[in-house]
């Protein structure tokens, strides 16, 4: 008889633990699936935005746990970046972002769009120095880069001439690529340059200025037609 109650108390027991654990895990299984949770406030120091495979899409981070990058899918070696939002595409590429910072010695803001493949084709920039010489400059700014020159092969180029470590190899590679077209150059810039002017700056496919519109530090306009060796074309 002690033995048949003793039975009976424990498959009570059980009963109400395998009870409460069914309720526990219907309420888990609702909350989930029932609308987003909402907060008035979060501090975190990094978020990634993912797709529901897993692909990485956006990266919003603290400078200390700023994403590196990403080509094809692979990340980059750890590097220093600032705080801000890094972009990524479905190919496993970085593709942009906004980035910025200031201190007691600069500051600035940056966000860029790259060009598939490779880096940046187009920035939107602000930076200044402190003191009173501040050199400020902010504008829109624009470059060319060529296709068949990858970001995988421009990091493998520097690489290779890091391990080199020779200044006058590095001369000589970088003037190979130039005349091959294979080097970034910068074609417009539309904004305020350190000296004070403010205009639009165009440069040709080689990255030289050709074309100045823009108004000086003293009030004074411009336009300026260059050749390809800086000269003034009447």
């Amino acid at each position: 008889m002690e033995k048949l109650i003793r039975e009976v108390r424990i498959l009570k027991i059980y009963a109400v633990v395998l009870t409460i654990l069914c309720a526990m895990f219907f309420f888990l299984a609702f909350k989930n699936q029932s609308s987003n949770e909402r907060f008035k406030e979060i501090n975190v120091e990094r978020i990634n935005i993912v797709e529901k495979d897993g692909t990485l899409k956006m990266v919003i981070s603290n400078k200390e746990r700023q994403h590196p990058g990403l080509v094809n899918h692979k990340e980059l070696k750890p590097r220093e970046r600032e705080a801000g939002l890094i972009f990524f595409n479905s190919l496993g590429d970085e593709c942009g972002g906004l980035v910025y910072d200031g201190n007691d010695k600069e500051s600035g803001m940056v966000y860029s769009v790259d060009q598939r493949n490779t880096d940046q084709i187009m920035q939107l920039q602000y930076f200044e120095g402190a003191g009173k010489d501040k050199k400020r400059v902010y504008g829109l700014k624009l470059w060319d880069r060529p296709d068949d020159f990858p970001l995988e092969d421009i990091i493998k180029f520097e690489d290779s001439l890091k391990k080199i470590n020779d200044p006058a190899v590095s001369k000589t590679a970088y003037a190979k690529l130039r005349e091959e077209g294979k080097l970034t150059n910068e074609r417009f810039f539309a904004g305020k340059t350190a000296d004070g002017d403010v205009g639009i700056f165009i440069r040709d496919t080689k990255g030289k200025v050709r074309l100045k519109l823009y108004v000086d530090k003293n009030n004074q306009t411009h336009i300026e037609n260059l050749d390809e060796s800086g000269n003034p074309v009447k």
